[in-house]
């Protein structure tokens, strides 16, 4: 039991007492997904980047294409919207949820 400690929880103003485990206590906390950041979805390797910043593109339109596994992956925008900053150049390797590019939207 040494690596778990006590914690209270109130459900409908009842008092409980639990134990978390360590593993539950150092896992990855969630957050609320920022629409504004292109992350990588799987890691790999850029190919080309069809965009530069200040460019205003329709949602759909290309802006990456990322070789992941063998095989080409075409990043669309998802929205209609201006690049901000690009964070990655062609022949870069990247990891799982690195962000690739900023993007904010227009109206």
């Amino acid at each position: 039991m040494a690596d778990q400690e006590k914690q209270y929880i109130i459900v409908h103003s009842a008092k409980y007492e639990t134990t978390y485990t360590k593993k539950y206590l150092n896992r990855k906390v969630w957050e609320e997904p920022n629409f504004n950041l292109i992350k990588s979805y799987i890691p790999g390797t850029i190919i080309d980047v069809l965009v530069k910043e200040g460019q205003v593109l329709n949602g759909g339109e290309s802006i990456i294409v990322l070789e992941a596994m063998k095989m080409y992956n075409d990043v669309q925008m998802p929205f209609k919207g201006k690049i901000l900053k690009i964070h990655i150049e062609k022949g870069q390797k990247i990891p799982k949820n690195f962000v690739m590019i900023e993007i904010e939207p227009v109206v």
